[in-house]
């Protein structure tokens, strides 16, 4: 599906009253944006499993943090297209750099939570948009940024879900042992490659959405 700018939009389950709206990572360079491999793992395990939940995957024009703002863009659109197919409140599920977009994002009146895979949360984000709202972390151990290697220290994402915690925001911080940067990779030829740990991820967001959906 097609979103304004140019973006695009991955829907399951359309029609169910509560969305999930998971938003990609990033990297410093400018480049075209891709299909997430942690997102689509995460919706071929659970868009099964949750019938009640719409799932929405976004990619954006350009995945890199030099344009965040239109991340949060292409974010907030995927939320107009989870309203539009029947959802009456959201969960933003932000990888990596996603984490950060699905903050700024979580501003729209749809976005009731967020939760942060491995997130990106630089203490120059605002986390403003986050009060009244729910910030759940999930982290894997083993993360860390390496040449040519993205990834995201455990300690910054503890670090700004400390912020959060500071400004009256809800949720919990959890690690998984020995966890990646994430559940996927996309190889060359386009399939998907589970990491190590993966079903750990799944489960953790299985869980986040159990709470979500039961939630008021």
């Amino acid at each position: 599906m097609r979103l304004p700018a140019g973006a695009e939009a991955r829907v399951s389950n359309e029609g169910a009253p509560v969305a999930a709206v998971l938003a990609n990572g990033g990297t410093g360079r400018v480049v075209a944006g891709t299909w997430s491999a942690t997102s689509e793992l995460l919706v071929h395990e659970l868009a099964p499993r949750f019938p009640g939940v719409v799932f929405v995957e976004v990619r954006y024009r350009t995945k890199s943090w030099r344009a965040l703002d239109a991340c949060v863009e292409d974010a907030t659109a995927a939320l107009e297209v989870a309203a539009a197919a029947g959802a009456r409140r959201a969960l933003l599920v932000g990888f990596s750099m996603g984490g950060a977009v699905s903050v700024l994002a979580a501003r729209h009146e749809l976005a009731a939570a967020v939760l942060g895979l491995a997130p990106w949360l630089p203490e120059r984000l605002d986390l403003g948009g986050l009060r009244g709202k729910r910030l759940d972390v999930v982290h894997g151990a083993w993360d860390r940024a390496l040449p040519f290697v993205p990834g995201v220290s455990p300690a910054s994402s503890r670090a700004g879900f400390e912020r959060a915690r500071e400004l009256g925001v809800e949720g919990s911080y959890s690690v998984i042992p020995r966890g990646l940067h994430g559940c996927a990779l996309r190889s060359r030829s386009g399939r998907l490659v589970r990491l190590p740990r993966w079903q750990a991820w799944v489960a953790h967001a299985a869980a986040a959405l159990e709470r979500f959906a039961a939630s008021q």
